[in-house]
């Protein structure tokens, strides 16, 4: 009896030494292989909505082992533009600063603003939350998404219907932006109580509030439009200064500003009217214009 004791003691002292040694690596195998509920994710799901597009400043990924900063923005980026709810990758036990670079970007407002602009504006997101597991080096995201279903469903039907009543064939690339340009402006007025007040009556932030209440922000503005565009297969994605968002669009072999919201200035008297100063202008343009709200990274 006292040789077995002393058996399971030495039994004993060597598991729980294994796991002070070796604590990230079993951590993980545990997490992995004894609770057989969880899943880590393999491969990503995407939604209808997501875009397979690459960019300088973010890249789709099928790694989902992240080996620095990059790699976990580019793994976020592709969550977000697959639509995924929630995700789960581990760190790289190489990645030291693994767990807090993922604190960083999930609170970063502005990267993650960034990040959003250039996904489908269905698969824009309210907020991010994480869960980090230090000893395991194991994240997983939750998005909280903008646009619900039944809006979605909406503005695509709407999208369709004006498509079908004001673009034809036969129209320049130019003619069509000019005329979806046009609609959204005269159809939509400044949602300055929102601005100005905070006072929330309309969805002015998304585009529902320009094409069903008549109201906008300039990140309305700029989704709908984006959604148009979309549509209507022109290349585009969004593109935010500190404090204001607009359209980028490609025609020709060259990348051109549209900013529908400046484009739909707010007049003392009241009287509606629709500028083009604004309208699909070079970055030379935009920068030459010294307004202090189009200044861009």
């Amino acid at each position: 009896m006292k040789k077995e004791t002393i058996i399971r003691g030495i039994l004993l002292i060597t598991i729980l030494g294994g796991i002070y040694i070796f604590k990230t690596p079993l951590a993980k195998f545990l997490t992995e292989h004894i609770n057989p509920e969880e899943k880590i994710n393999d491969t990503l799901v995407h939604n209808s909505y997501f875009e397979n597009k690459n960019y300088k400043y973010v890249q789709l990924t099928n790694d989902f082992t992240p080996y620095n900063k990059q790699d976990l923005i580019n793994i976020f980026y592709t969550v977000f533009n697959a639509g995924m709810k929630e995700f789960t990758f581990y760190c790289s036990d190489t990645y030291q600063d693994c767990i807090k670079d993922v604190d960083t970007i999930s609170n970063d407002r502005v990267l993650l603003s960034d990040i959003s602009n250039f996904i489908n504006p269905y698969n824009t997101f309210k907020d991010v939350e994480t869960t980090r597991y230090e000893s395991s080096g194991k994240v997983t995201i939750f998005v909280n998404y903008i646009y619900s279903q039944e809006t979605i469903a909406k503005i695509q039907e709407k999208i369709q219907e004006i498509i079908k009543e004001k673009i034809t064939d036969d129209m320049k690339v130019e003619d069509k932006i000019k005329t979806i340009h046009d609609y959204i402006i005269e159809n939509t007025k400044y949602d300055s109580k929102k601005s100005d007040e905070n006072i929330s009556k309309y969805q002015s932030t998304i585009a529902y509030g320009p094409l069903f209440e008549g109201y906008g922000l300039c990140s309305g503005y700029a989704d709908a439009m984006k959604l148009f565009l979309n549509a209507l297969e022109i290349p585009s994605i969004k593109i935010a200064s500190e404090n204001h968002i607009w359209n980028l669009v490609y025609v020709d072999g060259v990348w051109y500003h549209l900013d529908l919201t400046w484009d739909d200035p707010v007049l003392d008297n009241g009287k509606e009217i629709i500028d083009y100063e604004y309208y699909l202008i070079t970055t030379e343009e935009l920068y030459s214009k010294d307004d202090k709200q189009h200044f861009f990274n």
